[in-house]
């Protein structure tokens, strides 16, 4: 017999009643049942049932074992009383009567214990994540992430792409966030940083001929945690294509991403064609351009309907300033006048003023509420048909010019939603943003900069640029978002000297720019550059979706904490006087 185990404690069953069998393994507790002690066993695969009784001669050493003590059990299988069959487990209808126990390590008072699933502050988790990764969900959420991994890769290369490795150490690229930067020993004053992520490699990889390129790529960016993003490090599903339009680009990556989805997604429905949706109208119906579509409601702009009106204050906004418009956020359900002022006072809360609304009730001409009585019955039900709702249902506005207030009118989309059980919990809807602005006007510095991306392809190309206000002017950009989770943006990428240069003097930059901030990339595009695209979804958010979690530190092995610490490896740390010597470096520390 091995050494340690016959079986996993996953594998016995019914057909193995009888044998003889060796089990190694956590103690996941321990419970005494007038005398008879019972022993759930668990490792990596599963958890089977030890019994000990006191004419076992395990029973002394069974008496001992504590919660995570790593034991291994010799014994037999036995069928357990149709009474105390566990139909939640896999081994349930079997249990292992202990004939010897050898305790090969003992464990001390636990800082957190494995069993349940107990919340607990989280540095506590993190300092002591090796316990952490023991409970149940995050250890099914770390190997469920490694199958889907697994699964994409497979994928992609069913696909025909090839899988390439870019470097880790590199020069630094002002990609919008800080580097990581590491010194270098053999150049004395000089660094590599950490790649942000591999996008001028992979663009140089279409350069030298190949065609269809991914990587499960490592990024690096030195800025703050949120739920959404880890700090320090991420992996993305980077991808990049040759001789490719948008739609190529997106035929590609769907499969992929649906194919995934619905291998993973335990029962939920995955959205069947991916809807293109433009950034402007993303913009006015969902108040984002990451939008949920779960939720079914629509914003739409009522102006019209309170220029001129009885009520003053919209009415005065509308005459003073043509930029002003009132968008309607709809509330299907939400015709109470008790939940109209929740949603305001939700709105004080958010630092509004407020947060004006009509409703419709049975047996009351127009609507309710002090707009209503102050814009009238016609007006009232224009707005009510325009949006398609009934008696039952209300209406929400926001005012203003929408640059400033679209934000909150997301936020406050999203608030109905959820406060009236509008969105759908079991699916994932995906869907494609697409024509992104070029080009933006920044008020703090008074000048055209670039919107997004700097190295899209402009829709139009060089006519575009030379010939239409650069404020109208698309790119060939786009995000893919699920649940209102971006999970990429990506980009037909300009790849003509002669656009980017014209593109980045729109901008403010003159040539000299490009050739020392981009270089490498830029010198490149002189010798024949394919038309390329790609796109690099993000794997942690994608894994958090699949394993139905809010924070990516639930998905990642060994995440840091918020403030960029790995408490369990004790870094960002101290180095020695004669590292630094070593690396010409001299510490000028902030003064406390």
């Amino acid at each position: 017999m091995h050494e340690f185990r016959s079986h996993t404690c996953a594998q016995l069953r019914s057909s193995n009643v009888g044998e003889t069998v060796r089990l190694s393994g956590w103690v996941h507790r321990v419970r005494d049942h007038g005398g008879v002690l019972f022993i759930d066993l668990r490792d990596h695969y599963g958890m089977t049932q030890i019994v000990a009784d006191p004419d076992s001669p395990a029973f002394e050493t069974a008496e001992k074992v504590r919660a995570e003590w790593v034991i291994r059990i010799d014994g037999n299988v036995k069928a357990r009383d149709e009474d105390t069959i566990n139909k939640e487990m896999p081994t349930g209808k079997v249990e292992v009567y202990a004939r010897q126990i050898e305790v090969l390590s003992t464990a001390g008072e636990l800082p957190l214990p494995v069993f349940g699933d107990q919340d607990y502050p989280e540095d506590t988790r993190l300092r002591y994540r090796f316990l952490d990764l023991r409970r149940e969900r995050i250890h099914n959420n770390i190997i469920k992430r490694g199958q889907i991994i697994a699964s994409i890769r497979n994928r992609m290369v069913e696909q025909g792409f090839n899988e390439f490795q870019t470097p880790i150490l590199t020069a630094s690229s002002p990609e919008g966030a800080r580097d990581f930067l590491v010194p270098s020993r053999m150049h004395p004053g000089k660094f590599y940083a950490l790649p942000q992520a591999p996008q001028q490699f992979k663009q140089l990889i279409m350069m030298s001929g190949f065609d269809r390129y991914f990587q499960i790529a490592p990024c690096f960016r030195d800025e703050d945690a949120r739920a959404d993003r880890s700090p320090g490090e991420f992996y993305q599903l980077d991808v990049e294509m040759s001789f490719v339009t948008q739609e190529d680009v997106f035929q590609a990556i769907e499969p992929v991403l649906r194919g995934v989805f619905e291998e993973f997604a335990d029962g939920k429905s995955v959205t069947g064609e991916f809807p293109r949706i433009p950034y402007a109208e993303s913009i006015a119906k969902y108040g984002t351009d990451k939008p949920d579509l779960r939720n079914p409601i629509e914003m739409a702009d009522v102006t019209e309907h309170f220029a001129g009106s009885g009520f003053k204050v919209f009415a005065g906004m509308i005459a003073a300033d043509e930029k002003v418009r009132i968008w309607a956020i709809p509330a299907p359900k939400g015709g109470s006048r008790a939940f109209c002022d929740r949603m305001n006072s939700w709105a004080q809360k958010q630092g509004q003023p407020g947060l004006g609304y009509i409703f419709w009730r049975e047996g009351e001409a127009g609507g309710a509420g002090p707009l209503a009585k102050n814009i009238g019955e016609e007006r009232t039900t224009a707005i009510k048909d325009q949006l398609g709702l009934e008696v039952g249902d209300a209406c929400f506005f926001v005012a203003g010019v929408p640059a400033k207030f679209v934000d909150f009118a997301g936020q406050a989309r999203t608030q109905i939603g959820t406060s009236l059980n509008l969105i759908d919990d079991n699916r994932f809807d995906f869907c494609w943003i697409v024509d992104f602005p070029m080009f933006e006007y920044n008020e703090d510095e008074k000048k055209i900069d670039f919107s997004h991306n700097p190295f899209s392809m402009p829709q139009g190309g060089m006519e575009a640029l030379e010939n239409q206000d650069p404020l109208t002017i698309n790119a060939w950009q786009y995000d893919i978002v699920c649940n209102g989770i971006e999970l990429s943006s990506g980009a037909i990428r300009n790849h003509r000297p002669d656009i980017m240069e014209k593109a980045f003097e729109i901008a403010g930059y003159d040539k000299e720019i490009l050739e020392e901030e981009f270089g490498g990339m830029y010198r490149a595009f002189q010798y024949g550059a394919p038309p390329h695209g790609g796109i690099a979804p993000g794997i942690d958010r994608i894994v958090m979706l699949l394993c139905g979690e809010q924070n990516l530190r639930e998905v990642v092995l060994f995440p840091m904490n918020q403030q960029a610490e790995d408490l369990l490896m004790g870094a960002p740390a101290e180095v020695s006087a004669r590292q630094l010597r070593e690396l010409h470096i001299r510490l000028n520390l902030p003064k406390e």
